[in-house]
């Protein structure tokens, strides 16, 4: 299996956390940001979005990072990540949508504004409002998490991933963050499995 991307991208993290979840062998091949080669026609072959993930899976390609969690879960996740009953599965699976939809705008804007941005540039009420916007989401997600230890249940599933890629850069980041205990101690459980150290863990930039 190849996974193009670049391994300081969010949604690469989220492709590569679930992989070595599975204990899928892959080859990481470097792609976007400073490394260019999405332009390059042969990529665009790939996907003509231009972005990163794409994986090849033998003669299966996919892009865009929450299919191919999808994707590797269902074909290769049994026995580890692969939620067999639908109602459970489609639970779990809410929670990478919602992620998707509702958390990584104003996430982009606080992640850019405080990593990506040198500080003499940087737009700080712009910052502030993303800071407080996901104070404002990150709360939900912390109510559920107050009733189950996992966003996918009683047990760690992909509908964790896409909000644990992002809980790295939003506890490590120097900004002012609500108080949710729940949600806390739920990435605090996260930071304890080596795959998500491999994976997610690694400087922000």
């Amino acid at each position: 299996m190849k996974i193009w991307g670049r391994t300081n991208s969010n949604n690469v993290k989220k492709v590569l956390w679930c992989a070595e979840e599975i204990g899928l062998a892959y080859e990481r091949i470097d792609a976007g940001g400073v490394f260019g080669v999405v332009n390059e026609p042969a990529y665009r072959a790939l996907n003509p979005n231009g972005l990163v993930p794409v994986i090849e899976d033998g003669e299966t390609v996919l892009w865009e990072s929450n299919t191919i969690v999808r994707y590797l879960a269902a074909r290769y996740g049994a026995g580890t990540l692969l939620i067999e009953d639908p109602v459970a599965r489609a639970q779990a699976e809410k929670w990478m949508d919602w992620t998707l939809g509702t958390v990584v705008r104003p996430f982009v804007d606080v992640f850019w504004g405080m990593v990506r941005t040198p500080e003499a540039q940087r737009d700080m009420e712009k910052i502030a409002a993303g800071i407080a916007a996901c104070n404002q989401v990150l709360a939900i997600a912390d109510a559920q998490l107050a009733k189950q230890p996992y966003l996918s249940g009683e047990s760690f599933g992909i509908g964790d991933i896409p909000l644990g890629v992002l809980a790295y850069g939003w506890f490590g980041m120097p900004i002012e963050r609500a108080d949710l205990p729940a949600l806390k101690a739920w990435y605090d459980r996260l930071t304890e499995r080596p795959a998500y150290g491999k994976a997610v863990m690694i400087p922000l930039t």
